[in-house]
């Protein structure tokens, strides 16, 4: 082979080995420009061309060859973004008051949804049946190629097996195994691509990570509570941390009043049953209705009575409780931004001021009191999360990825 033949070769398998880091960049919106994407790959701008133009042929991402505003310094340089009628992610959550899915595009954009049903069955086969049902029918509505499923549940998920260990708030069975059934029931309804299922809180925490409230954050600590129960999530250096098994930070069974409640797992006073919208309620003296979740019933207490004394004083137990669980994860874990999500989101901006000191109070040396606290800002991030999990082998290998699906 003569040397300008190995020339060519080299650039073609640098070109191919930067696809994938290439469209994470776009893919999390830190390349909204080819002259970002040259610099942050270390490539040449032909390279970088060349790179922009595969992901352009894959269907993956645009490039707009009208340059964009020039900067103060150098030329214009064409934009990119994602492929907005480009490959979906087919995603899924199931949740305590019911189930969703959705398709949600690169760039983390729900493209359609389906809210599904107000109920979940004790059977965890016809729940996930239902709801890849309901996702195919939104793909064949769409016509968009489908590059794999993701689900979102609200229990710890054992690795490798992928077997939901704790679904406390539901009816199935501990150790139901979750990721088989969804796996056999994307099949079953011919739905392309690989299947993935994680803990809901997580997936929340990686879809703020990369497009939401946690974007640029080294070390994330994510905490939220939905429908029931509270979970919690951490993202170390920019990848999500699950632990050796799948099961790190089940921060709802911190104990944070040792005279509380009765908690699922035995114990007593847990963050589980002491911050969630079910101990909110009870706390403002209010009795739970059956017409929306516990979820949107607290949301609304908190927007449209919160002048009243009890809601008020039931808020700030609620805050104080979720403080003094932060200040202990924070003395742990040492993060650099802390996000709330669901309720904790509301009473965060109900009084920020009072979250923030009962953290820094409790925490070592005061010092955490300068680690931001934010409200998670996606909305369905779990289920934007879902998407990511299917996501993720396009964003590593994107020709190997889509070929293995052709």
């Amino acid at each position: 082979m003569n040397g300008k033949a190995t020339t060519t070769r080299t650039r073609l398998d640098r070109g191919r080995s930067a696809l994938g880091p290439a469209l994470e960049l776009v893919h999390t919106g830190r390349a909204p420009t080819r002259a970002v994407l040259t610099s942050e790959l270390g490539v040449t701008r032909a390279t970088a061309g060349a790179v922009a133009a595969e992901l352009e042929a894959l269907g993956l991402i645009q490039v707009d060859s009208r340059p964009a505003a020039a900067g103060s310094q150098g030329r214009p340089s064409h934009r990119l973004a994602v492929n907005d009628s480009g490959p979906v992610a087919l995603a899924a959550q199931v949740h305590a008051d019911g189930f969703r899915a959705a398709l949600v595009g690169l760039g983390g954009e729900i493209v359609a949804t389906d809210p599904g049903c107000v109920t979940v069955s004790a059977d965890p086969a016809q729940v996930l049946g239902e709801v890849v049902d309901a996702g195919a029918a939104l793909l064949r509505g769409s016509g968009r190629r489908c590059v794999g499923a993701g689900l979102a549940v609200p229990s710890a998920v054992a690795e490798p097996e992928g077997t939901a260990l704790n679904p406390l708030h539901l009816a199935w069975p501990a150790g139901s195994p979750v990721r088989e059934i969804f796996a056999e029931r994307v099949r079953a309804a011919g739905i392309a691509g690989p299947a993935f299922t994680g803990n809901d809180v997580n997936l929340a925490a990686l879809a703020e990570h990369r497009h939401g409230a946690g974007r640029g954050a080294r070390d994330l600590l994510c905490v939220a509570t939905g429908h029931r129960g509270v979970g919690g999530a951490l993202v170390l250096d920019g990848r999500l941390h699950s632990g050796s098994s799948g099961l790190a930070l089940e921060v709802g069974h911190l104990t944070v009043n040792p005279d509380g409640r009765p908690c699922y797992c035995g114990s007593r006073g847990c963050l589980d049953v002491e911050a969630d919208p079910l101990a909110f309620l009870t706390a403002a003296a209010r009795a739970p209705g059956p017409e929306v979740s516990l979820l949107e019933q607290s949301r609304a207490l908190l927007r449209h009575e919160y002048a009243d004394t009890s809601v008020r004083r039931a808020a700030e137990e609620l805050i104080d409780r979720l403080g003094l669980g932060l200040a202990g994860l924070v003395n742990i874990l040492n993060p650099d931004r802390i996000i709330l999500g669901g309720l904790h989101k509301a009473l965060l901006e109900a009084d920020p001021e009072r979250l923030r000191a009962v953290v820094a109070d409790r925490s070592l040396w005061g010092r955490s009191g300068g680690v931001p606290i934010l409200a998670c800002s996606l909305d369905h991030n779990s289920l934007v999360g879902a998407a990511e999990l299917a996501w993720q082998p396009v964003l590593d290998d994107p020709l190997g990825a889509l070929a293995h699906q052709a």
